[in-house]
Formats: structure tokens, C-alpha cells, sequence
């Protein structure tokens, strides 16, 4: 298996957000999504995805379709992606992905979650050359084979496919996402949820105490409510 493979293996073992972190990060994508193509999933493939996720975490039908209608309304602002990085203590690397409607605030609360656990916020490109951004999609296991989507879709990106307890997984390079996602609608290939995930290239072991010393960090920004995704370079304790 390769580094995807272990990748979501030891996020799988991690604490997940609660349901309505969840339900928070997706009504952001949802409203980024429409308000780059609109609010038709038929014509808007970055909508599709989203729903699909949203879908992935049991979020009703009525809370999707409320949140298309807000992202819809000319009132409702905008999110803007941005991407934070920098250093936690004993040189592991972190970047945090945000979507936010005030920078000025997002920034000033990840600068302080840094100072205050003892790490440092980065400039654009100080880590995030040490990450592999990746799109992943899962999709209904039902009458596929990994091995052969691996050989039929390399052709569209796809560089890794592997089976967990939720399905297929194929993973290629973030910029492949439209021609894999276009591939597997064609032939009718149910996705169940998709996403873009930052593999670190190279992990660094810690010993207890200096993994609580980032795991403190970590927790202070998952916790923020501007904070989609964040990802370091701390090898993961999996059992």
C-alpha cells in the first residue's frame, strides 16, 4: 500500500470533529460553490461534490437544499479559501485551510494559536512544499475491482486505489479531480463522497510528551470555527 493508504489510515484512528463541525464545513463549500457555478448541481460539478459529502455525513436533504437557497441569496457573503502555514513545536509543519468572511479576524486568531502553544506562523510556501495536495473520491464498492479501476483510470490521474470499510478509494493529484470525477459520472459510477487532502511527503516521530506539546496546537485550530481541514507532519500513533 502507499502513502495515501496510510495517510487515511491514521486520520481514520483520530478523533473526527462533531457533527455539527461537520454540518459547519460543509455549508461553507457549498456556498463557495455556488457562488463559482451557480446553484444547479447538473451544471455545476463542485456542487455535486458537495453534496455528495454532505450526503456522506447523513446531513438531511433539508439542510442542503436551505443552504444552496442562502448561498443563492445576494446578501449571503462570501468565503474566501485561505491557507495558513507554519510550525508547531519540535519542528513538525502545519497547514491549516480556512473559509472565512473577515481575514483580518481568521488571521489574527491562527497567529495567536501559534504564540501561545510555542509555535510559528509561516509565510505563503514556508511548508506546504512538504505536503502532496491530493483529490481523493470514494465510491460503492458494488461490482467494481480496485485492480482494474487502478489500470483503467490511470490514464485520468488516478495513482493509488485501495479498499476500506467505506468502500473504494482512488487518489490522484488535486489537479486530476475534474477529468477522475468526469470519468466515473460517465460510466455511472456511484461516488459517495469526495474531497482534497495535503499528504505529508515525510513524517516526524515524537516522543509523548512532545506529541501533547502539538496535539495542543492542533486542537486550539481544529477548534476554530473559520478552520475546514489542517494537516502536519507528526507520524500518528495507529493501533
Amino acid at each position: 500500500m502507499g502513502r495515501a493508504f496510510e495517510f487515511r489510515k491514521a486520520r481514520k484512528m483520530k478523533r473526527w470533529a462533531a457533527m455539527s463541525k461537520a454540518f459547519t464545513r460543509i455549508g461553507k463549500d457549498i456556498v463557495i460553490a455556488v457562488k463559482e457555478g451557480g446553484p444547479d448541481p447538473d451544471s455545476n460539478a463542485r456542487l455535486r461534490a458537495v453534496i455528495q459529502n454532505a450526503k456522506a455525513v447523513n446531513m438531511p436533504k433539508d439542510n442542503i437544499e436551505r443552504a444552496i437557497k442562502r448561498a443563492s441569496d445576494k446578501n449571503q457573503g462570501d468565503f474566501k479559501e485561505v491557507l495558513f502555514e507554519g510550525y508547531a513545536p519540535h519542528g513538525i509543519a502545519i497547514l491549516v485551510e480556512t473559509a472565512t468572511d473577515n481575514n483580518t479576524r481568521t488571521v489574527a486568531n491562527i497567529r495567536s494559536y501559534f504564540n501561545k502553544c510555542d509555535g510559528s506562523l509561516g509565510t505563503q510556501g514556508s511548508v506546504s512544499f512538504m505536503f502532496d495536495h491530493t483529490c481523493n473520491f470514494r465510491i460503492n464498492p458494488e461490482g467494481q475491482d480496485a485492480e482494474e479501476l487502478e489500470l483503467e483510470f490511470i490514464d485520468f490521474g488516478v495513482e493509488e486505489v485501495f479498499v476500506d470499510d467505506d468502500g473504494i478509494l482512488l487518489y490522484g493529484p488535486f489537479e486530476s479531480f475534474g477529468d477522475i470525477q468526469a470519468e466515473l459520472e460517465k460510466r455511472e459510477i456511484e461516488i459517495l463522497s469526495s474531497g482534497f487532502e495535503r499528504i505529508p511527503q515525510v513524517t516526524k516521530a515524537l516522543g509523548a510528551e512532545q506529541m501533547a506539546d502539538v496535539e495542543k496546537l492542533l486542537e486550539k485550530i481544529e477548534e476554530d470555527d473559520d478552520v475546514q481541514n489542517v494537516y502536519h507532519t507528526m507520524e500518528e500513533v495507529t493501533e
